[in-house]
């Protein structure tokens, strides 16, 4: 995808994250997040606004479209080539020379374009296979230590999980190993190209074990989760951030614009959270920690997983904040603050390895996708957020964003130039026995409930064991007789033989 065609797809997503004349927030309707073609599937700006499904047919008519423009102009030089060359028979001396420039040109382009062509459907694997090996020499032995174990430790939680298919999963085994085989020989291959094939795969392993081994729906889900684990941990250090595209360019502009934006404030994007609640201040900490955790994942569902437990942190801390449940409206800003905060490490990276190689249900429906699609938007609008978004003056943003001033800085500007400077300290001391004074006041109402809860559920208990006691009394009965000899009332006691007596032996 050009840089051309991003820029457009991200002003078509930034033109859907209209202000409100009122509450001047981010809010964007729920309708706009799904595919643009209309097919009710969750849409991605990576994919220029279409679902994994659209955006994979629009893909193939653009692919099938060049593959037939190369290959018409291939036959085109051919042609040309085959002219000159009956011509060249009749021309002797200087135009012989002539004829050679030529054919030397024509035979240049037409090897390049038929080169081209020819990409799409061989790849060579000597050169791949030198990289790796270089690669491999080149990466410490602690790390590849480390992603041996892992990849040794998913393989066999893979078998062990596909025997519980039996014939099914001996079938599903067979294709991976198939694949991984395939692929290892297409370490050339764009990266987009790579991409197809995994998305090619996943669709023909689900369309396999439902047509073929007639595996109902939910273990189909269940069993495509884990083949997915199982080639992404072999895939991952040859399609996560390759040299071959610009991802590691993008996430050190991202990086480098959330440093630039670390003065923006709640207010500023009308973020329904205050973070002077303890359980909201945790539950914000939390959300920064799953999404700074994605990074550390290798399986694109595991990374969709720490974007969906931090958006549901977000949740719970705007319904904390709020006492209420928490709308679209205030979730898309809160997680823009997020992402602002945390300045996630590699998040571009991270965006496109799950776009390209996630399996594509889970991006086109469900809470994963819609979390998702949140997430691309957030991006989005922070590579584009200008002064109208945070209701400011172009000048007052050009002076944040050139770290002349900051919004807490502005405070101390409120005082004119002739306030000297004890007044300024006395001023900030006052306000801030203001708020302590505040959290006291708070602090003691809080303290007198719970005097008052401890009271109420003390009175409580006791009635509680009043009414049992008076329902069922305690009766204390008197002294009971001594119990009788065992032998008392045997009146045949006399009858028995004497007891045995001990006796000597004399050896």
């Amino acid at each position: 995808m050009s840089s051309l065609r991003i820029n457009e797809v991200l002003a078509f997503f930034l033109r859907k994250m209209n202000l409100k004349s009122e509450r001047r927030g981010i809010h964007v309707d729920q309708s706009e997040l799904l595919c643009k073609k209309g097919c009710g599937y969750y849409g991605n700006p990576a994919w220029q606004g279409f679902c994994s499904k659209c955006w994979r047919e629009e893909y193939h008519k653009a692919r099938q479209k060049q593959i037939q423009e190369d290959w018409e102009l291939a036959e085109r030089l051919q042609r040309e080539e085959e002219e000159a060359y009956a011509s060249s028979q009749s021309s002797q001396g200087a135009q012989s020379l002539t004829f050679s420039k030529f054919e030397e040109k024509k035979t240049n382009e037409k090897t390049r374009k038929v080169t081209t062509v020819k990409k799409f459907f061989t790849a060579s694997s000597r050169a791949g296979a030198k990289k790796e090996l270089q690669e491999a020499k080149a990466a410490g032995p602690a790390v590849h230590r480390q992603a041996s174990i892992e990849t040794d430790r998913v393989s066999r939680e893979f078998i062990e999980f596909i025997r519980t298919y039996q014939k099914p999963g001996q079938d599903i085994y067979k294709q991976c190993k198939l694949f991984l085989d395939t692929m290892s020989h297409k370490r050339d291959l764009s990266i987009e190209e790579q991409s197809e094939c995994a998305q090619d795969f996943y669709q023909n392993v689900a369309d396999r074990l439902q047509t073929r081994w007639k595996v109902p729906p939910e273990k189909v889900e269940k069993a495509m989760d884990e083949v997915e684990k199982y080639i992404m941990t072999r895939q991952y250090k040859y399609v996560f951030c390759p040299e071959t595209t610009d991802d590691e360019k993008k996430d050190l502009a991202v990086q480098k614009r959330i440093r630039a934006l670390h003065w923006v404030t709640p207010q500023m994007l009308c973020v329904p959270v205050s973070e002077e609640i303890p359980e909201v201040s945790d539950m914000v900490v939390k959300a920064i920690t799953d999404i700074i955790e994605m990074d550390s994942k290798r399986v694109p569902r595991d990374k969709l997983a720490c974007i969906t437990k931090c958006s549901k942190h977000i949740f719970n801390a705007i319904k904390i904040t709020k006492n209420e449940p928490a709308s679209a409206d205030d979730f898309l800003p809160t997680l823009i603050y997020i992402v602002l905060k945390g300045n996630p490490p590699r998040l571009q990276s991270n965006i496109q390895y799950i776009t390209r190689f996630c399996n594509p249900s889970r991006l086109m429906t469900g809470e994963d996708g819609y979390y998702f699609t949140n997430l691309c938007c957030a991006v989005a609008f922070i590579e584009k957020l200008d002064a109208q978004s945070l209701n400011l003056s172009q000048e007052d943003f050009d002076r944040f964003m050139s770290g002349q001033t900051s919004p807490k800085k502005q405070e101390s500007d409120s005082f004119s130039p002739d306030v000297c400077l004890g007044v300024k300290q006395m001023c900030k001391s006052l306000d801030l026995l203001s708020q302590l004074n505040e959290r006291q006041e708070r602090i003691v109402s809080e303290a007198k409930k719970l005097e008052k809860d401890l009271i109420d559920w003390t009175d409580g208990i006791t009635k509680e064991v009043e009414e049992i006691v008076e329902k069922y009394p305690l009766e204390i009965k008197g002294k009971s007789q001594a119990l009788a000899a065992i032998d008392s009332e045997n009146v045949e006691n006399d009858k028995l033989p004497p007891p045995l007596q001990p006796q000597v032996y004399a050896g």
